[in-house]
C-alpha cells in the first residue's frame, strides 16, 4: 500500500466523479491508499472544502478522512520549515516526514525546491502522475 500526503488542491480535484482524477478518491476510500494527515492538514481540507463546495460537504469529507481505517493521523514534533515560498504548505511536508509517507500528491509549483533537497528525502509527484500510477496497478 502506499502512504501519501494529499494536498488540498488536488483533493479537490479528486473528488467529483467526472473528474479524471477520482480514482484517487475512489481507491482511498476502498482502502487501496494510505492518506497520511495531521490536524492542521485537516483543518485546512474542511475550510477550502467549505469555501468550494458547502460547510456540509466539507464535514462529510472530512469525517470520511478520519474514518478510514487507512488514514494515518500523524502528529508532528518537529517543523523544516523546507519551503520558504508559501510557509503554510510545511504542514504537508512536516506531516510527510514523520509518517515516511512516499509522496507529496501536489500541482503546487511551491512544492518544487524539495526535489533539491537531499535530507531529509521528499518525494513529489503530481496528481495527474499518480493517478496513472494507480491505474496502472489496478
Amino acid at each position: 500500500m502506499q502512504y501519501i500526503v494529499l494536498d488540498t488542491n488536488c483533493l479537490l480535484q479528486a473528488l467529483p466523479t467526472k473528474s479524471p482524477y477520482h480514482k484517487l478518491w475512489s481507491d482511498l476510500l476502498e482502502g487501496k491508499v494510505c492518506l497520511c494527515v495531521n490536524t492542521d492538514i485537516l483543518e485546512e481540507y474542511e475550510e477550502i472544502l467549505a469555501q468550494k463546495c458547502t460547510p456540509d460537504i466539507a464535514r462529510n469529507v472530512v469525517d470520511a478522512i478520519t474514518n478510514l481505517t487507512t488514514t494515518i493521523m500523524q502528529n508532528t514534533y518537529v517543523h523544516f520549515e523546507l519551503l520558504p515560498a508559501d510557509e503554510d504548505d510545511n504542514k504537508f511536508v512536516d506531516c510527510a516526514i514523520a509518517a515516511d509517507a512516499e509522496y507529496i500528491v501536489t500541482n503546487d509549483k511551491h512544492f518544487n525546491p524539495l526535489n533539491d533537497i537531499l535530507w531529509p528525502k521528499v518525494n513529489i509527484i503530481s496528481l495527474e502522475n499518480f493517478v496513472k500510477r494507480l491505474e496502472i496497478a489496478s
